[in-house]
């Protein structure tokens, strides 16, 4: 009797246990942490996943990078508010339907909810909120955004399968056409695509040089009055030339601005046509350069820099300043993939024929994939928002393009996410040609024309800071200058000063350079006047332009002293005319 109480044995297979939804996307929009922490602490039971912002705009972004099935915005955030971030989210076909819940501290009047609800929002949540109350709203809104998921799916499915069907049907009509069909298909097909991209490439490369042209412009405007500042320095103080920062701040600005140069010749860069400038150094200098120029990101991010290098000089002959380029950047790409307080080891080494340095990190590692493509132009291995220190992609690019110029040979090994990586750069022990042993060539002395005294210069830049230490440094070249900042004011101060050369700068507002140009060259005396353009554009066309406007002379920000005075020097040897 017991044994007929026991359950009779089956075969049927138990039921699958019913699987739970993948979790959906939740966000956090407020400007106080504290409530961050509150919200996260009644959604998380419901297992979905939370994402927080801090602010309007950033809740934007992370709207552009996945899909949310409920938003949770406070209403009163500075800078842009929860009106105006829902206004903008609902304005976007993506996120039109998106459900907002509103959030506030203080009581709101019928209007602003009525305004609210006209932007989207479908409800309100009062501080200090009640967890059960807002759990049971967001689950809401969370299985609404589940079923509708669902419908969709099932609605994309019997779309499908109504398609298998509309073609099964159609195909009894197809038959006696499909070869020519599909042959003319396919020759359409691949003209449209091929005229398509093509189209799309010269649009991009076109907007891309535009783009790289401006922001070499932009960059280079405060250049112009660092370097004349530099420039002053050096012509005022006797002492100058033998003053270490000095020759730091120089050397510097010189690097930035042909880094900005890198950023305009990028197509250059792809094609391999970068032109080296080889000189006699040592391995040491070249190394002690790049942590020059990696000693900020170094320091910002609190790592440890321990560099083992050979014991005695080790001659080289390359260019210097690219070189230490590949070094920096390396160093730059440490410092920037590590956590703060990690160490980074910089490892030389000198054989018979080669040189080796080692840049070795402790970051967050390359996958094999990584590895294979991280030396391609616009490739980074770590996108992540926390992660998100700027860059173009072009660092390790130019690492491979610089090393490969010099003969050289650069690999990257990694053992994975999280175990650090290391750069390995080989090079040939080249010498100059004769060379045994490598002396540094010393800085040629500046030398002030004095026969430019009595000659006068004027100075027009919108520019204030640029204008008034470009006119110092005429002044200490033994120019007589006046400085205009206006251009409307040009006419009356030309007639009056009667300068025999004219800095101009070509973009400044109201009245451009080649405006005043033109008034210039139609002036009594005009066609007789040294005319210098300055400018941050400095591109073949861009030159061409201001020759063909007039102008003597092309001077692209920042000017080096030396240019200038190859200026000067033509107010008393004008032999030499022709525009450069």
């Amino acid at each position: 009797m017991a044994a007929s109480l026991k359950p009779a044995a089956t075969d049927a297979p138990a039921p699958a246990p019913e699987q739970s939804p993948s979790p959906v996307n939740i966000l956090l929009v407020d400007d106080q942490p504290g409530r961050l922490l509150t919200y996260r602490a009644i959604l998380e039971p419901l297992g979905e996943r939370l994402v927080e912002a801090s602010s309007g705009e950033q809740a934007l972004k992370l709207l552009m990078e996945d899909e949310y099935a409920v938003i949770l915005l406070d209403v009163n955030m500075p800078g842009m508010d929860g009106f105006e971030t829902a206004s903008l989210i609902h304005q976007h076909p993506r996120f039109e339907k998106t459900p907002i819940i509103f959030v506030t501290a203080v009581n709101v009047t019928d209007m602003d909810r009525l305004r609210g609800y006209k932007l989207g929002a479908v409800d309100y949540v009062m501080v200090p909120v009640i967890p059960e109350i807002l759990r049971t709203k967001v689950v809401v809104l969370v299985e609404l955004y589940r079923k509708r998921r669902e419908l969709q799916q099932a609605n994309a499915a019997l779309e499908a399968e109504k398609a298998r069907e509309r073609d099964h049907l159609n195909a009894s009509l197809r038959a006696a056409n499909a070869e020519l069909a599909a042959r003319n298909m396919e020759l359409r097909t691949e003209i449209g695509e091929r005229t398509l991209a093509e189209a799309r490439l010269r649009e991009a490369d076109r907007r891309k040089d535009e783009f790289l042209a401006t922001l070499a412009h932009e960059l280079r405007n405060p250049l112009a009055p660092l370097l004349n500042a530099l420039n002053v320095r050096r012509l005022s103080s006797p002492d100058a030339a033998d003053d270490p920062l000095q020759g730091l701040m120089e050397r510097q600005l010189a690097l930035l601005v042909r880094l900005i140069d890198d950023l305009l010749d990028v197509a250059r860069i792809t094609r391999g046509k970068l032109v080296l400038r080889r000189q006699a150094t040592t391995l040491d200098e070249v190394l002690q350069a790049a942590i020059e120029v990696a000693r900020p990101p170094i320091l910002q991010g609190g790592h440890e820099l321990r560099l083992q290098l050979p014991p005695r000089p080790v001659p080289l002959f390359v260019d210097r300043m690219r070189l230490a380029q590949v070094f920096a950047n390396l160093l730059n790409n440490a410092a920037k993939y590590s956590d703060p307080g990690s160490r980074i080891d910089l490892v030389a080494s000198a054989g018979d024929d080669h040189v080796e340095v080692l840049v070795r990190d402790r970051g967050i590692g390359l996958t094999p994939e990584q590895a294979h493509g991280i030396f391609e132009l616009f490739t980074q291995a770590d996108t992540a928002i926390e992660r998100a220190r700027g860059g173009l992609g072009i660092g390790l690019t130019l690492v491979r393009r610089l090393a490969e110029m010099h003969d050289g040979e650069v690999s990257v090994r990694s053992d994975g996410p999280g175990h650090g990586s290391e750069f390995r750069v080989r090079l040939p022990r080249a010498q100059a040609p004769g060379a045994g042993s490598v002396e540094v060539e010393p800085e040629a002395g500046i030398a002030v024309p004095a026969s430019t005294r009595g000659h006068r210069a004027l100075v027009l830049d919108d520019n204030r800071d640029a204008a008034d230490t470009l006119a110092m440094m005429l002044e200490l070249l033994g120019l007589e200058v006046r400085t205009l900042y206006d251009p409307a004011a040009f006419e009356a101060n030309f007639a009056e000063f009667a300068a025999d050369v004219v800095f101009l700068d070509v973009g400044m507002p109201g009245r451009s350079g080649y405006d005043v140009a033109a008034a210039l060259r139609a002036a009594p005396r005009g066609k007789d006047v040294l005319l210098v353009a300055i400018t941050g554009w400095g591109q073949p066309e861009d030159r061409r332009r201001t020759r063909d406007a007039g102008f003597d002379r092309h001077l692209v920000k920042p000017p080096e002293l030396p240019e200038i005075q190859a200026i000067c020097r033509l107010l008393v040897e004008p032999g030499d005319e022709g525009a450069a």
